[in-house]
């Protein structure tokens, strides 16, 4: 059974939180919450579904909705209002299949190679089209457990919980020059809405299926939860935060552990429109987006 969950979603243009995972057509129970409340919550409590649920779950004002109400909006969990409120990054490397699969020794730690993927506000989520610079050298899709933080009035760190996304990039750009990985990163991540309460997992494995036109092209299996993974969790995560920058008040920081091997390496090209869908089968989640290429009018 896995942890248990919530969700932020916009109703009506005001801003709920959710328990539990919404079933398609299934009532929906919504609280209010204002902008900031439910990360103000993670600081002021222990973050179990308990204590978030006494904190904010207030019958009172609670609503009703169909989980499939068109006017239902999820967002990202914990996405600041406020632009630059937010930072998505990750970890290059991880997987133990990337290490002969051995683990890290214990009591040692030479930390793995990092990356800076953009602001929180660029997550796209589930349905939405993730954009490409039009013709990659090579994409490939990139199941991941994502770790969301966020930090207090003194820019501690707080866990709030754990979520999965796909960061979709140019993975021929990287092989290319190991050096235009910054570039390679430049391509949109589709970030589930569902944050799990509970601690980074241990196990997580699901299914990537690839669409192009309507039929089935490519698909494989995937595992990317913490017993796959060379390094361990807490000791990335503890020398991330070791860093100033990613420790500023309030700021929320969404943390990607790393992916598995994906459909680049069985030599599959994803191509305009495919549509990328993660089975996250462990957890009871999915969601799929399209991939769609994009060139920007020149510069005068």
């Amino acid at each position: 059974m896995s942890d248990p969950l919530l969700f932020e979603a916009l109703y009506q243009g005001r801003r709920h939180v959710g328990f539990g995972l919404p079933e398609h057509g299934a009532p929906q129970t919504l609280y209010p919450v204002a902008d900031g409340r439910l990360a103000q919550a993670f600081i002021d409590t222990d973050g179990s579904a308990t204590a978030l649920k006494a904190a904010l779950a207030d019958d009172a004002t609670a609503l009703t909705v169909a989980a499939d109400d068109p006017e239902l909006r999820l967002l990202p969990p914990l996405l600041p209002t406020a632009t630059g409120k937010a930072l998505l990054s990750g970890f290059m490397g991880t997987h133990k299949k990337k290490w002969g699969g051995q683990s890290a020794p214990e009591g040692e730690f030479t930390p793995p190679k990092w990356f800076f993927k953009g602001f929180g506000e660029w997550i796209r989520l589930p349905g939405e089209s993730l954009t490409v610079p039009a013709d990659p050298v090579a994409l490939i899709e990139e199941p991941e457990v994502v770790l969301v933080y966020v930090n207090d009035a003194e820019g501690m760190p707080h866990y709030a919980g754990y979520t999965f996304g796909n960061d979709l990039c140019d993975i021929g750009l990287h092989r290319k020059d190991p050096g235009y990985n910054p570039y390679c990163k430049l391509c949109d991540t589709a970030v589930a809405p569902w944050l799990f309460l509970g601690e980074p997992p241990t196990s997580v494995n699901g299914r990537v299926t690839i669409e192009r036109d309507g039929a089935t092209a490519w698909e494989g299996n995937f595992d990317c939860g913490g017993d796959a993974l060379y390094f361990r969790v807490r000791d990335m995560v503890r020398h991330l935060f070791s860093f100033p920058a990613v420790r500023r008040p309030h700021l929320v920081n969404y943390v990607l552990l790393g992916a598995d091997e994906a459909s680049f390496h069985q030599g599959f090209s994803i191509a305009d429109g495919d549509r990328i869908r993660i089975d996250v089968k462990s957890h009871g989640v999915a969601f799929d987006n399209a991939v769609r290429y994009v060139t920007p009018a020149p510069l005068d």
